[in-house]
């Protein structure tokens, strides 16, 4: 064989060469947020899945794309436009979607697992509350304590809602609960257009933010059945090859070049701390599930 047979054989850049059926798989890992990933720790948002789900989609011989789920939730928006995403692409291709729960689909993260056309769950998998939460802090006195006048101007009564520099005033909880059932009302919907009759509709608390672990979810009609990935996908398409896509990481982040780790070493200013306040908010939204 000569120099040109050979190259003649090898794919050229930027092409995939498979030998086999695929099946894609997608890691779901973290909180669910439209900001970056603070302190290192995964999110989850449209913008950095966009290319993951395209390409996972993309492959010629495609079975089945999975969803490999480990979310507490966060953001109904970017719940909403991922699953819109994998719905999107799974309906133009023609193409199975399975989720998979790992230690919790819980919140957002239930919601992702509802654009699969099957759920599976390990046994002790927390799966489910599906209702709508807010957290924050309140900073109301911080800024004196250190000698700092915040000013602050507003044109519109209501421009300073929720403010945690600012007491907390009543109308803005009755706004914010008014603004939280709107949100719990469009989650039901979308679980019961996907889930449909597989529900347990009899169950008062389906829908009152619960959790439950992946047997008893199982019963209620929130997942499908109950395994793990590779014992699903080999036993559906032991042919197929399972291949993860996942995000390129810039290369600081890579590196731990950024706000984040200016937070960890004590260096940096106003963007370290809201990096380790950040921080501590999706640690918070992990910890509700003993996580």
């Amino acid at each position: 064989m000569d120099v040109k047979d050979l190259t003649s054989r090898l794919p050229l850049p930027g092409t995939r060469r498979e030998r086999g059926p695929v099946v894609a798989a997608v890691k779901l890992h973290g909180v669910i947020t439209p900001t970056p990933a603070p302190l290192g720790r995964g999110v989850i948002n449209l913008t950095a899945l966009d290319s993951v789900l395209t390409r996972a989609f993309g492959y010629d011989r495609l079975r089945a794309v999975v969803l490999l789920i480990n979310s507490p939730g966060g953001s109904p928006t970017q719940s909403a436009l991922v699953a819109d995403r994998i719905r999107g692409l799974a309906d133009l291709k023609n193409v199975p979607v399975l989720a998979f729960c790992e230690d919790v689909a819980a919140s957002g993260g239930y919601w992702l697992a509802c654009a699969a056309d099957e759920i599976v769950a390990h046994p002790t998998s927390l799966i489910g509350s599906i209702g709508v939460v807010s957290q924050g802090f309140g900073l109301h006195g911080l800024l004196e304590r250190f000698g700092v006048e915040r000013r602050l101007y507003t044109a519109g009564a209501n421009k300073s809602r929720l403010d945690p520099f600012l007491p907390e005033r009543e109308d803005d909880v009755v706004w914010l609960r008014s603004m939280q059932t709107e949100l719990h009302g469009m989650f039901r919907e979308w679980v019961c257009s996907r889930r449909g009759g597989r529900l347990e509709t009899g169950q008062q608390d389906l829908f009152t933010g619960e959790v439950w672990s992946g047997r008893r979810a199982l019963e209620l009609g929130l997942v499908d059945r109950l395994g793990t990935m590779r014992g699903e996908i080999v036993k559906r398409y032991p042919d197929a090859e399972i291949i993860t896509v996942e995000a390129r990481r810039p290369l600081l982040a890579r590196l731990g070049i950024g706000p984040a780790a200016a937070a960890l070493s004590g260096r940096g200013g106003p963007e370290s701390a809201l990096a380790v306040l950040e921080a501590l908010e999706h640690r918070a939204t992990w910890s509700r599930f003993g996580l």
